[in-house]
């Protein structure tokens, strides 16, 4: 059996091409699960391998969180810990810091300051075996995995810290007035497919979660009887509530973190043909993320029922957004919700949401 052999003009591109890939797809994703993932399929992609996988540790409890699978054009996520026990012990030592050089197996570990995780490729048996330069160019894959990982994980860790106190800040609110929690816990995740199915992107659906959570706050200011009337409003009454955007984005603008969600709330309840509050804004003028959040309050609104009109279906909640569509909202985002409602997952969402 021959084994190949590479001129060093030839190795210093191949490990230049190496870390030009990990940097791009670095900077185009944005969870450590997303990136696990990924890289499995560059790693089989660019060293040659059948299979490969990731190993991700637990920055805090130093057991492994997740592995990444990637296997005859199969990609799998393990989290369940009843999946990550049945690890080899060899395996798990190159998390510790082990190194692995087989014909046909290569383990390294991930390590920065600490151990983050570790990296595996395979090849059959009736593959050519592993060489010298084959761990070259996976130890750079590592090198410039390892921090992105760990800038990830730390990203994460922000993320949660602001979704936990904008939690709080929700919590203070409902506790020192009248509010109620607005939505029903599965809100969230139909926000998310939405805004992942437009493109948002990680920071753009993060902020319209926080904005879900709180663009509801000034309803502490509107008197309670108006809140619960079940008869029609009055002029008066209805310019109360009219200004309850406004009052929300004054309430939270001191909370600095908050800031990008601010243009969500306030024009959460404009129309997408102009016809809306409080400023009129039409089509791309108002923000996505209000775009979106019109069209869920719509839905949840219809399914859930209110004490002057009766609970619709959920087909017949997605008819009614279909006849609004291009004029009440935004019908690019009326119709990813209708693409989105065929896959079955999704569709159990909007079921949930009226419980």
């Amino acid at each position: 059996m021959t084994v190949r052999t590479f001129a060093p003009s030839r190795k210093y591109r191949r490990i230049l091409s190496a870390v030009h890939m990990v940097y791009r797809l670095v900077n185009s994703t944005y969870n450590v699960k997303e990136l696990s993932l990924r890289l499995t399929r560059l790693l089989c992609q660019f060293v040659k391998a059948s299979s490969s996988s990731v190993y991700i540790l637990d920055p805090i409890k130093k057991r492994i969180l997740l592995i990444a699978i990637f296997d005859n054009m199969i990609n799998v996520l393990l989290e369940k810990k009843k999946d990550i026990i049945k690890v080899p012990k060899e395996e798990w030592e190159v998390t510790q810091g082990k190194l692995i050089f087989e014909k046909h197996l290569i383990g390294l570990p991930l390590v920065a300051d600490e151990n983050v995780g570790a990296i595996f490729i395979r090849r059959e048996r009736n593959e050519p075996p592993f060489t010298e330069f084959d761990k070259e160019l996976l130890s750079v894959f590592a090198e410039q995995s390892v921090t992105a990982i760990k800038n990830l994980q730390l990203y994460e860790k922000q993320q949660k810290i602001i979704l936990d106190s904008t939690k709080l800040i929700k919590k203070l609110i409902e506790k020192h007035g009248h509010m109620a929690s607005t939505h029903t816990p599965v809100y969230t995740k139909i926000v998310k497919c939405l805004a992942e199915q437009l493109n948002m992107g990680q920071e753009g659906t993060a902020n319209l979660e926080y904005a879900c959570l709180l663009h509801d706050a000034g309803s502490v200011d509107v008197p309670y009887e108006i809140l619960a009337k079940t008869s029609q409003l009055t002029p008066e009454e209805f310019k109360i509530i009219r200004d309850h955007p406004a009052k929300s984005v004054e309430l939270i603008k001191p909370v600095d973190f908050l800031k990008p969600i601010l243009p969500i709330i306030l024009y959460h309840h404009e129309k997408y043909n102009g016809t809306g509050y409080p400023s009129g804004l039409k089509k791309e003028q108002i923000p996505l993320g209000a775009r979106i959040m019109a069209v869920l309050d719509a839905f949840e609104a219809m399914t859930r029922g209110r004490p002057y009109k009766k609970k619709l279906s959920v087909d017949e909640a997605i008819d009614e957004l279909k006849r609004n569509s291009g004029t009440q909202f935004d019908p690019k985002v009326v119709d990813s919700l209708c693409e989105l409602a065929q896959q079955k997952k999704f569709r159990n969402f909007l079921s949930l949401i009226s419980k």
